[in-house]
């Protein structure tokens, strides 16, 4: 594998590498990197032959949306490049603002009609285009129903501002709601999922991976590698100084429990026998899981895009993986407990059922 196995994103044409490159750390920031160091890590990717950039309205303020249509256009690759980018999240107050109650315009935020077309429009001045390829609700309110969701973005679809688009972040049954009524009215559906999932993140799988399936929609994992973690830069034994995994974020807690250090000895052990970093094995593990169709890769240099290119040649071995999947395996849940073979076992008289897909 290498970024020009191309594969098509969900049940539809859109022509997607194996990786995508996200554009959270394009522009100032904390973690962010400058025009200079973007772009090179743009042209590293673009020359490693990868197709598929991600982007939000929120990154750094809108300075990713700005930086990547300069690229783009300077790189005269817009009809080559899958162009993807978001909304949802507020426009008209910080994150941490916004999470305290702070002020701010709540139509500024959110997936109700005059949001999307809002943000949208400021999307495509940004970034210097007249259509978004792929365009994801970044987030799902709450509160906007479903059927004004999809008509919504059906609508931009069929105006020819978005080609596609995709939900991320939201419940599963969000989504299944989505793709059953556009099924059933021929009107466009979501394509994708953009969900958090990586080796010590796989809760997604007793929900929202059957959905996808069911609703032909690709699985597009962002943070394979969660958020560093895996890369095997931390230790167990001191933990101070590592910013957002060690405390709460809004996904959920540290990074750093017992159960996820023992998955990384475990990705370790496979890292040695196959003599590479542990962070390309963690990235080979989720590009070999069913479902998922590309990965979300970042980087703040170029060193790191070179590295995760370089897990697209990985393959584990079927006892490699399976000693991944076993290591890191979720607590069973109600719904994966009635999809277990056990189950069916007692189903279909002592037999073994395989469902279609799996």
């Amino acid at each position: 594998m290498n970024l020009t196995d191309f594969r098509t994103l969900g049940r539809s044409g859109l022509v997607v590498s194996p990786l995508a490159l996200g554009t959270m750390t394009f522009g100032p920031g904390e973690w962010g990197a400058d025009e200079a160091n973007s772009r090179a890590i743009f042209d590293a990717y673009r020359d490693a032959g990868g197709n598929f950039i991600d982007t939000s309205d929120i990154y750094s303020g809108g300075e990713s949306e700005r930086l990547v249509g300069r690229f783009i256009a300077d790189a005269g690759a817009r009809d080559e490049i899958v162009l993807a980018t978001k909304f949802g999240f507020n426009a008209s107050a910080s994150p941490l603002t916004a999470s305290q109650g702070g002020g701010g315009n709540p139509h500024a935020g959110g997936a109700g009609a005059k949001n999307i077309h809002r943000a949208l429009d400021a999307s495509l001045k940004r970034l210097g285009t007249d259509y978004i390829d792929l365009y994801w609700m970044h987030i799902w309110d709450g509160v906007t129903p479903v059927e004004e969701i999809l008509q919504t973005l059906g609508d931009l679809v069929r105006a020819g501002k978005i080609r596609y688009f995709g939900f991320s972040d939201m419940p599963a049954w969000v989504g299944c709601k989505a793709a059953t009524i556009a099924t059933e009215r021929r009107v466009p559906g979501p394509i994708a999922m953009q969900l958090e999932y990586s080796l010590v993140a796989r809760d997604v799988e007793a929900e929202h991976f059957p959905v996808a399936r069911e609703g032909g929609m690709g699985i597009m994992p962002w943070s394979p590698l969660a958020g560093g973690f895996l890369s095997g830069k931390y230790r167990r034994e001191d933990t101070s100084g590592t910013g957002r995994l060690s405390g709460a974020n809004p996904f959920g807690d540290s990074k750093f429990t017992d159960r996820n250090w023992d998955i990384l000895e475990a990705a370790q052990t496979v890292a040695a026998e196959v003599e590479r970093p542990v962070a390309q094995v963690a990235l080979a593990w989720t590009l070999a899981r069913p479902g998922v169709a590309s990965t979300l890769i970042g980087a703040s240099k170029v060193s790191q895009i070179e590295s995760n290119v370089a897990a697209t040649g990985l393959r584990l071995s079927d006892e490699q993986l399976a000693r991944l999947d076993e290591a890191s395996a979720p607590a069973p849940t109600f719904s994966t407990v009635l999809t277990s073979p056990d189950i069916r076992r007692m189903v279909f008289g002592g037999r073994a059922v395989t469902g279609w897909g799996e």
